[in-house]
């Protein structure tokens, strides 16, 4: 990168909690968010459980506002400003001090569950087009939570959707760093949000993707995966731009790949080559190897080919440091946030950098063989990290890795 990156704020809205600590503390101490589904009928589906959260109070917002808001934006607002905020970037009225700030934000679904809600009212009421509900399917569109996001904190600029699957989040969040290291930005806001909706989990119980039982990633019994919802947002920034306000530097984004495998729809290529690409394609534009990575954040859905792929690739990646570095996916406790898993994956990395606190791989039993000596258990830490890593996988066969480093490399 052309530019050094920071990273100077974290916020998040998760199955673990309302804000980023409540969340990653829950993570580390082993709690998992699975639970029954309430909010559409699950009647007919395999799975009824997910993991959901519970969107913060808006009280600062006006309750005709707030009655307009989709569920993501009711997610993505609490998240961004807490993100601003633990930035140094909000100012006293609550509202970002940037006026223009970029905004790179990853989704999949936007605001579907207003259009689901709009469809079953209308079913039910023979509403017309022409009823007041028309207003709010109307905003169902992802950028209009966009545009709620920065309405609500104020401010406006250069913004851009990613939507590539389950990669979404991590691109976003890469495509600002693009950003700032082509000079294009100084600062941007990147991040994520997904809000569970019907049409979507339906769709992954149809696919038989969804487990009935706990989500156990790289576990040889793994029967599926947990659909999960979240919010999650960093302030990216150049060096240059954080010491001359003052912003004391969390750590610095010192990595970011991506490729497509083109092999097939939904399963990644089985020897994992596009996966073991883009790690190290991250690791090179990091200037690191492959063994200085201490932690990684794995995709590690709970899905039959995907955690099998996955170990494949880990272990071409790292080879003889396979054992030294450690692997978990937080998809076990929170959930696949879809849209939001890469930028949510990401800020788990980052504080696990930072505090050298380790997330555990929850619900394991009887781990893959070739993984199994990479997987963290209870409790562990590892406080002389210099670098972490966060990684994707999409459907389509896209793949995205991002390096966090405590500092930059010679």
């Amino acid at each position: 990168m052309s530019r050094s990156i920071v990273v100077t704020g974290l916020g998040a809205v998760t199955p673990l909690g309302e804000n980023f600590s409540i969340s990653w503390n829950a993570l580390i101490a082993g709690r998992d968010a699975q639970a029954p589904l309430d909010l559409f009928d699950t009647t007919g589906c395999r799975c009824h459980h997910a993991a959901s959260a519970t969107p913060p109070p808006l009280t600062d917002l006006p309750a005709k506002t707030i009655r307009r808001l989709a569920r993501a934006s009711r997610l993505a607002i609490p998240a961004a400003r807490e993100a601003l905020a633990s930035a140094g970037l909000l100012d006293a009225e609550g509202l970002s001090t940037l006026r223009e700030l970029p905004f790179s934000v990853a989704t999949t679904a936007g605001g579907m569950a207003l259009g689901e809600d709009f469809l079953r009212r209308v079913l039910a009421r023979g509403h017309s087009h022409r009823s007041p509900l028309f207003s709010r399917v109307s905003r169902y569109l992802p950028q209009q939570q966009v545009l709620d996001v920065q309405q609500a904190l104020g401010f406006a600029g250069h913004s851009v959707i990613i939507a590539n699957a389950c990669a979404s989040g991590a691109n976003a969040i890469g495509h600002a760093a693009d950003l700032i290291s082509v000079g294009a930005a100084d600062c941007v806001l990147a991040g994520g949000f997904e809000a569970l909706t019907e049409l979507v989990f339906v769709g992954f119980d149809c696919l038989q993707a969804t487990s009935i039982d706990r989500c156990r990633p790289f576990d040889l019994n793994r029967s599926g995966l947990l659909l999960g919802e979240a919010a999650a947002f960093v302030v990216l920034e150049s060096a240059e731009h954080a010491q001359r306000r003052g912003a004391t530097p969390l750590c610095h984004l010192t990595g970011y790949g991506h490729t497509t495998d083109f092999f097939h729809l939904t399963q990644p290529k089985p020897d994992g080559a596009a996966l073991v690409e883009v790690m190290r394609a991250a690791a090179t534009q990091a200037r690191i190897a492959p063994a200085q990575i201490g932690y990684i954040n794995a995709h590690g859905t709970a899905t039959a080919v995907n955690d099998g792929v996955e170990a494949t690739a880990y272990g071409a990646f790292l080879g003889d440091a396979l054992g030294s570095t450690r692997i978990s996916s937080t998809k076990a406790a929170i959930g696949h946030t879809l849209g939001a898993a890469g930028a949510v994956e990401a800020l788990f990395a980052i504080e696990a950098l930072r505090s050298g606190r380790l997330p555990p791989q929850l619900n394991l039993q009887t781990p893959i063989p070739e993984i199994a000596p990479a997987l963290v258990g209870a409790k562990e830490s590892s406080s002389d990290m210099q670098h972490v890593m966060s990684v994707n996988l999409g459907f389509g066969g896209s793949n995205a890795a991002l390096v966090f480093s405590r500092s930059l490399s010679p």
